[in-house]
């Protein structure tokens, strides 16, 4: 890896790339979306501000954590143009997002909880799961596992009430297996 003189304040493309460990095609992707910026050369190539590199970075570990692009350039956005996010902007954010991913963890666990049972809905053996789901109304919820799909706003999984969800589930029969 080549070693960037701290006294360089613009980076090539091919620079940020290879420092960021991030494909030129993403570094393009990331500007097209507005995440990262550069200026142009009078031979138009790019040159990225030393601060990008934190940028991208910033980018990476937000991603890997589950945070959507979209939210990732709007928490970017509230930084000042040419600022490199601090810890005390990583804080601030990461608490941002807490709630967020609190639902996602809970959505996983709920998810591999619910593995191994009826998966609602989705499971072809309707006739077998009357109990667990009468007159099919977990398909009136829409297509596909219901129980395991997790609606985005909402306050609690579908499924039923608190107390249904919590409830033992009658489709652990040994007859209650997909078809």
């Amino acid at each position: 890896m080549t070693r960037l003189e701290h006294r360089l304040h613009e980076l090539t493309v091919g620079q940020l790339a290879e420092r960021s460990g991030v494909a030129v095609s993403a570094l393009h992707f990331y500007e097209s979306k507005g995440l990262i910026h550069s200026r142009r050369t009078a031979g138009n190539q790019r040159r990225f501000t030393r601060d990008t590199l934190r940028r991208v970075s910033f980018i990476r570990v937000s991603q890997r954590v589950g945070i959507p692009l979209s939210e990732i350039r709007d928490a970017l956005a509230t930084l000042p143009e040419e600022r490199t996010p601090t810890v005390e902007d990583w804080a601030r954010l990461s608490e941002m997002w807490r709630g967020g991913l609190d639902e996602r963890i809970r959505q996983l666990e709920r998810l591999r909880d619910d593995l191994t049972d009826c998966i609602g809905c989705g499971c072809l053996s309707i006739h077998k799961c009357a109990l667990a789901n009468p007159y099919d109304r977990l398909g009136d919820e829409g297509p596909g596992p219901r129980r395991l799909l997790a609606r985005r706003g909402a306050s609690r999984p579908s499924g039923g009430t608190p107390n249904e969800r919590n409830a033992p589930n009658p489709c652990r029969a040994a007859s209650c297996t997909a078809d």
